[in-house]
């Protein structure tokens, strides 16, 4: 790999511990992946010769969903812009090995969040590279079935023994209302269903598929279900520093200002848009 790249292999391995170039480490040898080593390679040249993609993967929102296709329709010819819903610790460890461009997190409540994104960012190669920008604060609950009873709390609807779309361990949503439950003292349900995204937990509720699912009031709004609150939690969008001042990058944020945008949310429900486009201070050492 030092070959490959002209460097000597004391400055390689400075670079791995930056986490500045792409490399896995497997039964104690360094591995470099060569169409990732040539992506870094393009990526380091002139700022960017991959400026116009924009690949997005991680937590599921549909703000932030919609926000984005109407981005990419306005595109021109042969940009790229997409998004994979596949959850905060997925998305996480694409951002890691380069294979997405940014990642959409919430990871706990939002009065702790500067200080549980910052150690979460922590367990990931390369995130002292990262910044996190602000995107929402967001109503995160339980979306209920239309046939449901309307309940107060979360023990009162657990003591129903409800059947429950859960979320895998990895999604925000699931890390939420696991918190919740073990806050509250109540034991955690058995999984008897599980739901890849968010949308898909509240289709799979509408549907009648299941009686309740963790998810946010905008994903329940998008499907007429009716929602209890367990609290607030922060949206972040989690990217490489350099990757912050792309021009894609700033058009998505405009997007996510924009008058179609703030109005959306405010039919969805649940969100507050005035953190939007701040810089999230790391202060986990503090």
């Amino acid at each position: 790999a030092a070959a490959y790249l002209h460097l000597n292999e004391k400055t390689l391995y400075a670079m791995i511990q930056e986490g500045g170039i792409p490399a896995t480490k497997v039964t104690g040898k360094w591995l470099f992946p060569r169409a990732l080593l040539d992506d870094w390679l393009l990526e380091s040249t002139h700022g960017g010769v991959l400026a116009d993609r924009l690949l997005i993967a991680g937590s599921d929102d549909p703000w932030l969903a919609h926000s984005i296709a109407r981005l990419a329709q306005r595109a021109d010819d042969g940009t790229l812009i997409a998004y994979s819903p596949c959850g905060t610790r997925k998305g996480l460890a694409l951002l890691a090995q380069r294979r997405a461009n940014a990642c959409p997190i919430h990871w706990g409540d939002a009065q702790h969040a500067t200080r549980r994104h910052a150690l979460l960012l922590r367990e990931y190669t390369g995130s002292s590279g990262w910044v996190m920008v602000q995107l929402a604060l967001r109503e995160q609950g339980v979306m209920l079935s239309r046939t449901t009873t309307p309940v107060a709390t979360l023990a009162e609807l657990l003591a129903r023994q409800p059947k429950i779309i859960q979320r895998g361990s990895g999604a925000g949503s699931q890390h939420f209302f696991v918190q919740a439950c073990t806050a509250a003292g109540l034991a955690l349900p058995a999984l008897t269903q599980s739901a890849a995204t968010e949308r898909e937990a509240a289709f799979m509720v509408a549907s009648g598929a299941g009686d309740c699912a963790p998810g946010t009031r905008a994903a329940a709004g998008e499907f007429g279900l009716p929602f209890l609150s367990l609290g607030r939690e922060a949206l972040d969008l989690v990217m490489p520093r350099t990757l912050y001042f792309r021009a894609l990058l700033q058009q998505l944020l405009a997007e996510l200002a924009s008058a179609d945008s703030t109005d959306l949310a405010a039919r969805l429900g649940g969100y507050d848009l005035a953190p939007l486009g701040r810089l999230r201070a790391d202060t986990a050492a503090q």
